[in-house]
């Protein structure tokens, strides 16, 4: 399974940015998706994710600010990113579990996406 992440870019403070990732492959159902960000210097850290009932879960730092969806007919998550701050710069990277059809029997995945870069200047 392979995700294609897009919409990074270079943003003002207070802007806003919205990332896709899409999903691709022997796809039989996508459990949970998300959105994790690495700053530089700093480890990977939990942005947001959403499992396939709508339920979401956010880190403390984007509540308010981000909004996590996802589209389950185009296996697609979207991140919506309001009121950025230069804090927010960071790769972001999409990541999807679920299970996927083989030639023999349904296998489990855990897939990321390659990241996209979102620079926010002050």
């Amino acid at each position: 399974v392979q995700l294609q992440a897009s919409g990074g870019g270079l943003v003002q403070a207070g802007g806003s940015l919205r990332l896709s990732c899409a999903a691709s492959g022997r796809i039989l159902s996508i459990n949970v998706m998300g959105w994790y960000r690495q700053a530089p210097g700093k480890q990977r850290e939990l942005a947001a994710i959403i499992d396939s009932g709508g339920r979401t879960n956010y880190a403390d730092s984007v509540k308010g600010r981000f909004t996590i969806s996802r589209d389950n007919a185009k296996n697609t998550v979207y991140l919506q990113m309001n009121s950025l701050k230069s804090e927010d710069t960071a790769v972001y990277y999409c990541k999807a579990d679920g299970v996927r059809t083989t030639d023999w029997s349904p296998r489990t995945f855990a897939s990321w996406g390659q990241g996209t870069l979102v620079t926010v200047s002050s």
